[in-house]
C-alpha cells in the first residue's frame, strides 16, 4: 500500500505485527529494554520509547519501528526503523520524508540494517543525505550500544 499525498517516496508497509522476521523483532526488543529502562527506571532519557506507534493519532499515519516521544510537547523527536538489506533504501527514504516533508516534529531519524549491523542517521534539513552512524545528538548516546 502507499501512503497518499504529496510526494511520498516510500512503499508504505502494513502493520508489520506478527509477520515480521525474529531479527528483526529482536533488535526492536533490545532497543526498547534499553532505552525503556532509561526512561522508566532511571529515568534520564527525556523522551518516552514507543514500539510501532503512530505518529499522528488524530488521522492514519505511519508508524515507525520505534518513536521516541516527548509527552510535554505532544512531538516524536526521534524515529528509529530497523530493516534488512532489500528494505533498506525504502527506509531510508521513508525516514527523509518522515523527517523532512511532515510536521511531525522529528529532528533525527535511524535506520539500522540488521543483516550488515549499519546504522544510518539523518538529521532534519540534511537535504537527503544520510551519514553512517549510531550517535544520537538529540540523546547524547550511541544506540548502538544497546544491541550488544
Amino acid at each position: 500500500m502507499y501512503y497518499t499525498g504529496d510526494d511520498v517516496p516510500f512503499l508504505a508497509r502494513e502493520e508489520m505485527g506478527t509477520n515480521a522476521p525474529k531479527q528483526h523483532q529482536r533488535v526492536i526488543g533490545k532497543l526498547m529494554l534499553g532505552l525503556g529502562s532509561l526512561y522508566y527506571r532511571a529515568q534520564s532519557l527525556p523522551f518516552e520509547p514507543l514500539v510501532e506507534t503512530m505518529l499522528d493519532e488524530g488521522k492514519s499515519s505511519p508508524t515507525p519501528d520505534l518513536i521516541l516521544y516527548n509527552n510535554a510537547s505532544d512531538q516524536t523527536p526521534l524515529i528509529i526503523e530497523i530493516c534488512h538489506t532489500a528494505g533498506l533504501q525504502n527506509d531510508i527514504d521513508k525516514v527523509i520524508w518522515l523527517t523532512d516533508k511532515n510536521n511531525y516534529g522529528i529532528q533525527e531519524a535511524f535506520v539500522y540494517n540488521y543483516k550488515t549491523q549499519q546504522w544510518f542517521r539523518y538529521t532534519k534539513g540534511d537535504g537527503g543525505l544520510t551519514t553512517e552512524s549510531s550517535y544520537s545528538d538529540l540523546l547524547q548516546l550511541d544506540l548502538n550500544g544497546f544491541l550488544s
